[in-house]
């Protein structure tokens, strides 16, 4: 799970009673470890699983700090188990219930840690899992979260042991020269609580001239402030918040600021490199920046999460500790959380549609930050009109490129909430989230629902704008889009000639919408059998896409693979092959593994293939193409259907003997019932 219980000591009594617990086979034990702020269960829970790892099939570690379990397990689940077409329009409980099903490993048992679980609203018991051989575990600060669960209520740490991990931080020699009053300051100050006795300790380690009695003296006046302040009511036990406000006191103010502004980002492991480009946008400058990245993390303020120091974590009692300095300063707040958001909307606007892996890969760690700004901080974005979308519209743009449909489809859906419950339904952005969900909904195989919603934008849109606009000429492309996908042609064509018209009046011949109207008509008259119209459209869409933006991308992917499909049905066999290659090759280059669009290119291949009769290099191009759909879109999704279809003829030339020998039962059986 990558995290470290390099410190841990004792609890050894509760590890062996969490792990009899959780063999327990009466139904699905949830262990719940449970205690006070900073007593140590995130770290008993680490240490479970790293001392236990060999009993379980597969770990999984989630936070629930910023999401509910549906959302968490369907984000972990989703890439690898494909969700059956049916369950795609249904409810998240509904879903969930389907992955538990689905997910179990084939032999042993599976641990599931859900860490730091604010309250009982984020793990329903609907959505937990009934099968007795997926085993969670669950850290809570709340004394009484479920009855329903198997409870250890995590008690302090035995003086003993506070003693010993001292010992660990700054060595016996130091501890063995003032241990009673090593003791005293554990038990009557520190309330012998894991994160309190770690923190002091690396002070400690950090300012080696202290001595223990200069240490709770510091303790002691921290205490009277925090009391008169009364900012230590949510820590459970004032030890913690004086153990963090010593450290805070020794920082320099700069690298205070830098902390305010890391308390900022969400609950997860933060990119070193995210903070940097936010704090450009405040009074900290770069040396403060590298001045803070020692001190917080020699203070054990942070810890970072991987050997090139590129993440760090912060401690959640470390971090509302933070945010309560940072609101005491309502000016430097405000900065900060505009800096913040703007940041993020930054990411949030450079995300494209269809993004490439390389793009994927470069804002994955700004993403649980750009939810975070979309669920606790849509009042902090600037000029609401314009940057609203831009949140979600990232986010599911982020999914999508991924063939993460569902997921996207939840964020686009929150979209048009908020812009609905903001700023009304009267406006071109509520016009606009209708259409990227609409065009979510088609991805997915659902054309009725995106109709509708791609209808009522198109209806706002001419609203506002008239008849004769460019969101106009898009939305009625789209409109046409989903006929074709219907197979209404007819409404469908004189839809693309409207649209092709506008964007051709409207923004010239040279523009990249052209070439897309142009495309998509060519494929039109490709499925009505009218290749003569549709080749020099095709070209032409080709040509331009080259001209505005050069071949490496995925625009000119799609107008390779359109020209072969048209080559193919007019049987030119040898000049599609060259430019389907050519298409699967920048479409694998450019999109993450396992995309459905790189299946539809394997797909086209293989039928292209196979129209040849060249049997033995279509099949393995169909398994793939096969596993991708059936993995990102369903079993039951039209293009998972399309594929098996053409599969299925491919198979039909092979004896009975020899399907037998490579397949399955039911493919044997389901084969020689079409014969």
């Amino acid at each position: 799970m990558g995290k470290s219980t390099v410190n841990f000591v004792g609890r050894e009594d509760e590890l062996t009673l969490i792990h009899q617990q959780l063999q327990t086979e009466q139904g699905v034990i949830v262990c719940a470890v449970e205690g006070l702020g900073g007593i140590g269960k995130t770290a008993l829970a680490l240490e479970y699983a790293k001392r236990y790892q060999q009993e379980y099939a597969a770990q999984y570690w989630l936070s629930l700090r910023l999401s509910g379990l549906a959302e968490e397990i369907v984000k972990l689940a989703g890439p690898y188990l494909s969700l059956p077409e049916i369950l795609k329009k249904e409810s998240l409980e509904k879903q969930v219930d389907w992955y538990w099903q689905n997910w179990l490993p084939q032999q042993g048992k599976l641990l599931l840690i859900l860490d730091d679980v604010p309250n009982i609203d984020r793990i329903p018991d609907r959505m937990l899992p009934k099968d007795s051989s997926i085993k969670i575990l669950v850290t809570t600060r709340e004394r009484c979260l479920s009855t329903e669960f198997e409870s250890i209520a995590l008690d302090v740490l035995p003086l003993d042991k506070c003693v010993e991990l001292l010992t660990k931080i700054v060595g016996t020699a130091k501890v063995e020269q003032e241990k009673a009053l090593v003791e005293q300051i554990c038990h009557e100050i520190l309330g012998r609580l894991t994160l309190a006795v770690e923190l002091v300790g690396e002070y400690l380690a950090k300012n080696r001239h202290l001595k223990f009695s200069h240490l709770r003296d510091k303790l002691n006046l921290a205490h009277t402030a925090l009391t008169k302040e009364r900012n230590h009511r949510d820590y459970g036990h004032l030890g913690v918040a004086a153990a963090i406000k010593i450290s805070w006191d020794d920082l320099s103010s700069a690298v205070q600021k830098v902390a305010m502004l890391l308390s900022l980002f969400a609950p997860v492991a933060i990119a070193w490199t995210l903070l940097e480009d936010t704090a450009k946008s405040t009074e900290i400058t770069e040396s403060e920046l590298e001045e803070a990245r020692g001190q917080l993390d020699n203070s054990h303020l942070m810890q970072p999460v991987d050997e090139d120091y590129s993440f760090y974590r912060i401690h959640p009692l470390v971090r509302e500790f933070f945010q309560r300095q940072l609101q005491e300063i309502p000016e430097i707040n405000s900065l900060y959380r505009c800096a913040f958001v703007e940041t993020l909307l930054t990411i949030a606007e450079n995300i494209p549609q269809t993004p490439t892996r390389e793009i994927i890969a470069a804002v994955t760690p700004a993403i649980p930050h750009l939810q975070l700004v979309s669920q606790t901080m849509l009042d902090d974005i600037p000029n609401l009109e314009d940057n609203l979308s831009r949140v979600f519209l990232g986010v599911a743009s982020f999914y999508k490129g991924q063939g993460e449909y569902n997921l996207a489809a939840a964020t686009l859906t929150k979209c048009c909430e908020e812009i609905q419950s903001r700023l009304g339904e009267n406006n071109l952005y509520f016009a606009s989230s209708l259409n990227n969900l609409a065009l979510l909904y088609k991805s997915q195989g659902r054309y009725a629902e995106a109709e509708l919603l791609c209808k009522r934008s198109l209806s706002l849109i001419k609203q506002r704008l008239g008849e004769n606009h460019p969101s106009v000429a898009t939305s009625v492309n789209n409109l046409a889009l989903l006929y074709q996908c219907q197979g209404r042609y007819t409404e469908a064509e004189s839809l693309y000639k409207h649209s092709l018209s506008l964007r051709e009046q409207l923004l010239g011949e040279n523009h990249l919408d052209v070439a897309q109207s142009l495309n998509n008509l060519a494929v039109l008259y490709e499925l009505q059998g009218r290749y003569a119209e549709a080749e020099p459209l095709c070209k032409r869409g080709l040509s331009l896409i080259e001209q505005l933006l050069g071949e490496n991308n995925l625009y000119f992917a799609t107008s390779l693979n359109n020209l072969a499909g048209l080559y193919q049905c007019q049987s030119r066999y040898a000049e599609a092959e060259p430019f389907y290659k050519h298409s699967l090759s920048l479409r694998q280059q450019l999109l993450v593994e396992n995309h459905p669009d790189v299946a539809a290119s394997l797909n086209n291949l293989a039928v292209l293939y196979q129209s040849q009769g060249r049997y033995a290099e279509a099949e393995p191009l169909y398994v793939r193409a096969i596993a991708i759909y059936q993995e990102r879109l369903g079993e039951n999704h039209p293009d998972t259907q399309k594929v098996r279809q053409n599969f299925m003829i491919l198979l039909l030339r092979l004896s009975d003997e020899e399907l037998q020998q490579r397949f399955p039962d039911e493919i044997v059986n389901l084969l020689k019932s079409i014969r």
